[in-house]
Parts: structure tokens; sequence; C-alpha cells
């Protein structure tokens, strides 16, 4: 199972969210290529960047950020938020990205998001299916929808989609555990390469992750909150 360390962005800074919810923001750093320098220098190769400003403005905005990190790492960087059209995606491949995040869009127009993927392929282009009680939520999470998360993944996979991020919202940013019997329930009906994102907080909540079958999981406020060490976290790659 794959390590993926999250830095999120919010006016060019490092911070984390409790619950999606902006008004508790928390700065870890004020340099995310720091932060990215830091999780590539103890081992890691996976990183998940996600533009928290673009979700909020529906538009990608933080790119430069990308383009520096891409630049000055190794890391393969994964990037979502505010990616709306398909020159949102051109400027995030750009910039360097190597596999980008559409949720929103793939809620709101479905057409586009699998243009996205007829585009440039299935490995480029990921799900993301973050939920609030099993319901997929939009706009940086802003906004409820009517989708299923198990109906949602699996129309998507008969049609293509090969990877997904799925966040249990009321658990991102608790260090509470995360949600290993929804990702459980969803592999055990749906053949996809499902990442965890959310609440994960020991090396016992990655081990249950694996069980379960991700193929990846999302770490982020536990490793600035100094409960997983990047190092430990490389060991167990």
């Amino acid at each position: 199972m794959r390590i993926i360390i999250a830095i999120d962005i919010i006016d060019g800074k490092c911070v984390r969210l409790t619950r999606g919810n902006f008004a508790e923001k928390k700065v870890y750093n004020e340099d995310p290529l720091e932060v990215a320098k830091e999780i590539e220098d103890n081992g890691l190769k996976f990183l998940h960047l996600v533009d928290l400003d673009g979700a909020r403005n529906k538009k990608i905005t933080n790119f430069r950020i990308l383009e520096k990190i891409s630049r000055n790492t190794n890391l393969s960087i994964d990037f979502g938020g505010g990616i709306r059209s398909g020159e949102d995606l051109k400027i995030a491949f750009s910039s360097g990205a190597d596999q980008v995040t559409g949720g929103s869009i793939a809620v709101k127009s479905p057409s586009v998001f699998l243009g996205w993927l007829a585009k440039y392929g299935s490995g480029k282009i990921i799900l993301g299916a973050d939920s609030r009680d099993r319901k997929i939520a939009i706009d940086g999470w802003t906004e409820p929808s009517e989708e299923d998360i198990l109906s949602f993944i699996s129309g998507y996979v008969s049609k293509g989609v090969r990877y997904c991020i799925c966040t249990d919202i009321d658990r991102d940013g608790m260090l509470g555990g995360p949600a290993a019997g929804l990702y459980s329930e969803i592999l055990k009906s749906v053949n996809i390469n499902l990442i965890a994102s959310g609440g994960i907080s020991s090396l016992k909540d990655i081990d249950e992750l694996k069980a379960a079958g991700c193929e990846g999981a999302i770490i982020g406020k536990a490793v600035y909150e100094g409960k997983l060490k990047l190092k430990d976290l490389k060991d167990i790659c």
C-alpha cells in the first residue's frame, strides 16, 4: 500500500483544516516546498497536493506552488482542488502534476469528467469521492449532493475510472481513525484502486486500511502534529 503525504494550501501556506471547515485552519509551515523537501528527504515518494483556495474559487489557483515543488523535488504529485475546466487541467499537468483529482466536476458535469478520462487516460485522472453520511460533498466540501458514495464510485468504475480518493469528511483532521469499514464495503463491491483519506493517526490505522484492501493512504495532520514520523512511514512502505 502506498503512503501519500498531504500538503493543503491556503494563501500559499501549508495548512490543515478540521472536517473541511475553513474557519478551523491551522498553518503548519509558510513554505510548502520546505515541507515537500522534508517528505522527500525522509524517503517518501508520493505527495497529495490540495489547492484549497482553488476549491473555494472554483478554478485552479495555487499552480505556481505545484510548479515549484515539481521542479525542485522528484515526488510523484497528485493535485486537486478547483479543477473545473480543460484549461485548469492543462495548467495542472503542465505545472508538474502526475495525476489530477476531479471531484465536484464529476458530480456537476459528468460528460466533462469522462472527456478528461478519455483524453488523458485512467492512470492520470483520479475520481474524488469525499462524503459525509455516505453522500458525496462538493465545492471544497461546502455543498452536499444526493449522490450515494457507493453508487457514485461504481458508476464511474463502469466507465473506466481506475483510481479514487475517498475521504470520510467527518473524520478528516480528527485523528480518530479512518473509515476502514466503509472502504472495505466499497472494495467488496467495486474493483478500484482506492486511496483512503481522513482520520489516520497511527500505524495500526494504516494496517487496518491495508487489510481492507486500500491501494494507498493519505496522511496529513498526524504527521504535522507529530503522531506519525516520516521516517517510520518510510519503513513500512
